[in-house]
Parts: C-alpha cells; sequence; structure tokens
C-alpha cells in the first residue's frame, strides 16, 4: 500500500484536505512541517486541533518540547514507523528537508567538525557564502535559516561537494508514492489573511508564554513564525511591523517551498482523491 503525500507551500489548505481524505480511507495523517512536532507552538504553526486530531490520529505533532532536537532523520524514522502499523498513511504538510527524507535516502554526510562549524556559525550573515560555493542549495534556502546554511557551508568544507548535488543525486532513487502538489493562485492573501487570523487566535500570548519557559534563542522561537513576535515581546517591534514581517517572510518561503518541489521533480495539480484511492487500493 502507497502512502498518500499531500504537499505544496503553507496556508494552500493541505491539512483539512488530509482529514477529509483520513476519515473517507481510515487512514493515519502523519505531519510534515517542521514546527508542529514543539508542544506549545500551536497558534504559530497552524496545527490541527486536539478536536481534529481525536476524529483522525496524527503522528509528529507534540512530541517535542522546543528546546530538544528533531531532525529530517527522525522525521523519516517516524513515518516509517507509520507506514509500517500496515493502516493507509497520508503525509501532509511543506517542510522541503522533511519531504525530501521521506522519499529519498539521506544523504551520507561527512563527521561534524566543530571548529568547522563554528567558523561558519560565527558569520553574521553566512548566506553570501553559502551563494559563493553552492548557489542552488543557497537559492533553496532562506537567508534567515542558518542552522541548514551553515551546514552546507560545512558539508561543502570537509568533502569538497556540493551539498544541493548530493540531494538531487539522492533523488532520482525517490520512494513509491502518490505524490500531490497543492497549491492555489490567490496564496498571498490567504498567507497575510492567515497571520491576522493568528493574531486574533491569541498568537501574541503563545509568544509570551512560550518566552517564560525558553530563551529567545531557541531554535524554534527564530523560525519565521515567531522570530518577529518575539522581536515585539521583548523588543518593543510595533505589532504592525511584526505581522507585516511575518507575511512578508511567509510569502517568501512559500516561493521557496516551490522551487524546492520542482527541484525534486514535482508539479501542481492532480485529483487528490483519486491519488488516495490510488494509493490505498488493495
Amino acid at each position: 500500500m502507497k502512502p498518500l503525500v499531500l504537499t505544496g507551500p503553507t496556508a494552500a489548505g493541505k491539512s483539512a484536505l488530509a482529514l477529509e481524505l483520513a476519515e473517507r480511507h481510515g487512514a493515519i495523517v502523519v505531519s510534515m512541517d517542521a514546527m508542529q512536532v514543539y508542544r506549545g507552538m500551536d497558534v504559530g504553526t497552524g496545527k490541527v486541533s486536539l478536536a481534529d486530531r481525536a476524529r483522525v490520529p496524527h503522528r509528529c505533532i507534540d512530541i517535542r518540547e522546543p528546546d530538544e532536537p528533531f531532525s529530517a532523520a527522525d522525521f523519516a524514522a517516524e513515518a516509517e514507523a507509520a507506514l509500517a502499523a500496515g493502516q493507509p498513511v497520508i503525509l501532509c504538510g511543506g517542510t522541503p528537508f522533511y519531504l525530501r527524507a521521506f522519499l529519498a535516502p539521506l544523504v551520507e554526510a561527512p563527521p561534524v567538525d566543530p571548529a568547522v562549524r563554528a567558523r561558519f556559525e560565527a558569520l553574521e550573515n553566512p548566506h553570501p557564502a553559502l551563494v559563493d560555493v553552492d548557489p542552488v542549495l543557497a537559492s533553496r534556502l532562506h537567508p534567515n535559516d542558518r542552522v541548514r546554511v551553515v551546514r552546507g557551508l560545512e558539508y561543502h568544507a570537509l568533502s569538497g561537494r556540493r551539498l544541493s548535488e548530493m540531494h538531487d543525486a539522492d533523488a532520482r532513487s525517490r520512494r513509491d508514492a502518490e505524490v500531490v502538489w497543492i497549491d492555489t493562485p490567490d496564496l498571498a492573501e490567504r498567507i497575510d489573511q492567515r497571520v491576522l487570523s493568528m493574531i486574533d487566535e491569541g498568537y501574541v500570548a503563545e509568544t509570551e508564554r512560550l518566552l517564560s519557559r525558553f530563551p529567545r534563542d531557541t531554535k524554534p522561537l527564530l523560525s519565521l513564525g515567531y522570530r518577529h513576535l518575539v522581536a515585539h515581546v521583548l523588543d518593543g517591534l510595533p505589532l504592525a511591523e511584526a505581522v507585516a514581517l511575518t507575511q512578508q517572510d511567509t510569502r517568501r518561503f512559500a516561493r521557496k517551498q516551490r522551487s524546492f518541489f520542482r527541484s525534486l521533480g514535482l508539479s501542481p495539480g492532480g485529483d487528490p482523491a483519486l491519488a488516495a484511492a490510488c494509493a490505498f487500493a488493495g
């Protein structure tokens, strides 16, 4: 039984569709969203509600504290465990490296060298350095995604190879899955409205609660969904400006997601209901 993968940019409507299809086919949903694994980060990640999780079982939601690590390899292991259970599986989300980790083997990386990593982490803005050595990877990563930017630089320094080339080579051995790219022409408007709705749902209060428990440099609080709200709470950045910057960053991230999906040979469109029927037949 092949898994169904519903992917696409943020705010495209993937979660609601996954719930509908999962109920119809008795499937489990595996969240493919890097931030939804963290407890307490609900509003800012658009996490499916407890009521929806009571309707349909989900994995990869609320399984780590924000200061605990969770990698693409961890995600792939969770997805494999879901598949091993024997019931239909829908993977739903748009985190590019989680998608790649599931569809293709992970790159065998050289051992970590703390000195090399520290050299790149010390750069005020490491993204231009990545543009010089691996422009393809740099085009796929947001300049503020320091963790992956630094990893790309570190990989090149230690191996002499481009991490993007390793990703592309591995993508050629993609797993057998029904993959549907969900998208919509009014995505920018949907993103802007979604951020405004999050403010109404308690986005600021959620950020305050997280900051009462974790320092601002906790990795998930540096993500595009929270960093400007953190600046609002701690630095006095006007809320309207924090909202506008979050909307802007999210729209930019959606464009990066689309580029990444294309790099995997995907294209938007397709019939999700038909794809589910094909995946779960027999």
